[in-house]
């Protein structure tokens, strides 16, 4: 298992500190914020280098610019709201990401400070090519003397310049909430207790393909929600008549099911019955069906019941569950009863010792919308995207230069 350079390990007395953070926190049409969970993620580690001394420069982005400044994704709000969480420290902005003003600003810096930059992606070479991303970093790296990464939403397949360039050029450390997803999800990998379960749901196959190959190889049991079971129902030869569902991933689905019937590979659990409507609204007449009875206009917007128990079973035996997307239409509640039982579940294993490890912006915000607590789980990963990506098992570029 990867071990990763801490914070906690490095003398940041006097030094001058670049930490990337993920505050990529949506505004309401006034312009305020919608919630400060991202920046109170992050607060652990401000509050670590700030303790002992660091000269605090935060960047991060907000939504997709597309390299153009667009004062509506200006970080001069987060800055703003930083600092009210933290009022015994000043937070200072400034309009731009690199170039003399900043590096002025930067001089300017006393142990215990902060300076917020402007939203990285305002330059086009945050994402850039190869050559842009290399001299963003350079021009990144002048500003400090050594790099944090605490922005685990951030940290992809593909290199983004604040990220990766920047971290090749200095003395590299991960923050403290980034290095417990690692960890954690790491362990799920490389070292879980067995059983091991993965429950996955969702729209884009193409997303969770990855992750069901892995778990193949590393789980005893995979367990599908959503549309990406439709796929798979539609791949075994039944009709999923209006349901949603992808019908060009049929062959990789059927792939992978010969596949989970060699040994010593994980079962995948198609469902076997399902909560069918004609119309995804509260008061349309939901019905429970095995899955060889949809028919005509009707579509498939949960799990059903037996499956539902199956799953449950499998949880309550297991040593470490990783779920990832609700197993139905959630947002509709007569199609949420499937995902609160296996919350109920998940959480039932956790107390008699499982490992639970969830996450995704669907499955928060499914907690959220039925006011279920999120306590009870081993934890909960706050990378959506890349918390699939990590789990599938592909290399993070970000990561290498933080490793011990």
């Amino acid at each position: 298992m990867s071990k990763y350079r801490s914070i906690a390990e490095a003398d940041v007395r006097g030094k001058r500190v670049l930490m990337r953070v993920d505050h990529n926190i949506e505004l309401d049409p006034t312009g305020a914020l919608k919630n400060d969970k991202k920046i109170r993620a992050t607060l652990p580690s401000i509050h670590h280098l700030l303790e002992h001394g660091a000269r605090l420069i935060l960047m991060t982005h907000v939504g997709r610019p597309k390299g153009k400044a667009d004062p509506k994704l200006s970080t001069a709000t987060v800055a703003k709201h930083l600092q009210t969480l933290i009022p015994n420290s000043r937070v200072t902005h400034v309009t731009e990401t690199v170039g003399p003003a900043v590096q002025k600003a930067v001089s300017t810096l006393k142990d215990g400070q902060i300076l917020y930059l402007e939203n990285v992606r305002f330059s086009k070479a945050e994402e850039g090519s190869p050559t842009e991303q290399e001299q963003l970093g350079k021009d990144l790296a002048t500003l400090a003397d050594i790099f944090v990464n605490e922005a685990f939403a951030s940290c992809h397949e593909y290199e983004e310049a604040s990220t990766c360039a920047v971290s090749r050029l200095l003395p590299s450390y991960a923050g403290l909430h980034l290095e417990k997803e690692a960890t954690m999800l790491r362990t799920a990998l490389d070292d879980p207790r067995r059983p091991v379960v993965l429950v996955i749901s969702g729209a884009k196959m193409e997303t969770k393909i990855p992750v069901v190959e892995n778990f193949l190889m590393i789980g005893d049991d995979i367990f599908l929600g959503g549309c990406i079971a439709n796929t798979f129902i539609a791949a075994r030869g039944f009709n999923v008549a209006k349901s949603k569902y992808e019908e060009a991933f049929i062959p990789k689905c059927q792939e992978l099911m010969l596949e989970a019937d060699k040994m010593e590979k994980a079962n995948i659990h198609v469902p076997r019955d399902a909560v069918v409507a004609s119309a995804p609204t509260e008061d349309a007449v939901a019905v429970d069906l095995p899955v060889e009875d949809v028919i005509g206009d009707m579509a498939i917007f949960d799990v059903g019941k037996v499956t539902t128990e199956r799953f449950v079973r499998a949880v309550e035996k297991a040593g470490t569950i990783v779920w990832n997307g609700p197993l139905g239409l959630y947002e509709i509640e007569q199609f949420a009863g499937a995902t609160k039982r296996l919350s109920e579940a998940i959480k039932m294993a956790t107390a008699h010792g499982a490992t639970s490890i969830i996450g995704g912006g669907d499955t928060l915000d499914f907690h959220k919308r039925y006011g279920i607590s999120l306590d009870g789980y081993t934890f909960v990963s706050t990378g959506g995207g890349a918390m699939l990506e990590f789990i599938s098992g592909r290399p993070f570029p970000a990561f290498a230069a933080l490793e011990a």
